[in-house]
């Protein structure tokens, strides 16, 4: 980590997000809910706003303590414009709000006119999905008080695909660009204790670079920033097992899952709710952070 990197770390602390306050050793899962037709994994399961409720409804009984809401897939597909993203995902808020007022509600978009409505509906967290790709996202993040996800893309524009993307050291350059949208995020007012960071698997990457990415992972944990990580069933564990099919790569991800846990990452962002709260509280057990539910064995 180079001085300039260093001068923007921070004292580890609580996580702040909407109601919610969330301690260092407090793993925390937050649940994808698209609200798309041409998502990357179950297409279009949550189109209809009834699943979609209904999709809250289980992720919630299931432990999930965010749930995170996109209009757009990040995949190259048929162009969403501002007025449909916002039709697809602020009624929405509105509604999962009205049904869950204390549940940590997060958009996921990269339009500051998305982001508004979102906020305006009842949203808690900017997730921004291309990485101050619109730099007046973190505006709104600041004018609603709400939380705000800086997130690492490289050079990439939205909803494109890296192509021989290089860098002289991954998570050096991820280090960089997060850090410096964590400082002026929290310059134009965003409260420091609600800023996240996102290393971004796959995003401006190719699998060796979210690899190399998932094996440092503790450099971004030692900045002292809440480390967010989106590894569920992405391209880089196929390719790591050599399975194409997004249903069929969760125990990779899994896997990778223990591992970030193990190295102090603070939320995941998730399809399977239900798994991923049993692999993030066994290795918070196993670290000590948490007590065993139970422990009969040998002293009863």
């Amino acid at each position: 980590m180079n001085p300039s990197q260093e001068r923007r770390m921070r004292d580890p602390g609580v996580l702040r997000l909407g109601p919610k306050i969330f301690e260092p050793t407090d793993p925390v899962v937050m649940a994808v809910v698209n609200r798309t037709p041409d998502s990357f994994y179950a297409p279009g399961e949550t189109w209809d706003q009834t699943a979609a409720l209904q999709r809250v409804s289980e992720v919630v009984a299931a432990g999930a303590q965010i749930v995170d809401i996109g209009g757009v897939p990040a995949h190259p597909a048929p162009a969403v414009d501002v007025n449909e993203e916002i039709q697809r995902t602020a009624p929405f808020i509105a509604a999962v709000r009205s049904a869950y007022p204390d549940l940590v509600i997060s958009i996921d978009t990269w339009r500051h006119e998305v982001g508004r409505a979102a906020c305006a509906a009842g949203a808690d967290l900017v997730n921004d999905s291309w990485g101050g790709w619109d730099a007046k996202l973190a505006e709104v993040a600041a004018e609603y008080g709400v939380g705000y996800v800086c997130t690492h893309v490289g050079n990439q524009s939205p909803r494109t695909r890296p192509f021989r993307v290089t860098y002289k050291d991954v998570v050096a350059d991820v280090l960089d660009r997060t850090l410096s949208l964590a400082a002026r995020a929290a310059d134009l007012g965003v409260d420091p204790s609600r800023i996240l960071i996102d290393p971004a698997h796959d995003f401006g990457k190719n699998t060796y670079h979210s690899l190399e990415v998932t094996r440092r992972i503790n450099e971004l944990v030692t900045t002292g920033w809440p480390v967010l990580v989106s590894i569920s069933e992405k391209d880089f564990i196929g390719e790591t097992l050599g399975l194409s099919a997004p249903e069929d790569r969760h125990n990779g991800t899994l896997a990778a899952m223990a591992i970030c846990a193990w190295e102090g990452v603070r939320v995941f962002r998730v399809h399977r709710v239900a798994e991923a709260v049993e692999v993030l509280k066994t290795a918070a057990t196993i670290r000590g952070d948490l007590p065993p539910e139970r422990t009969i064995r040998g002293l009863a």
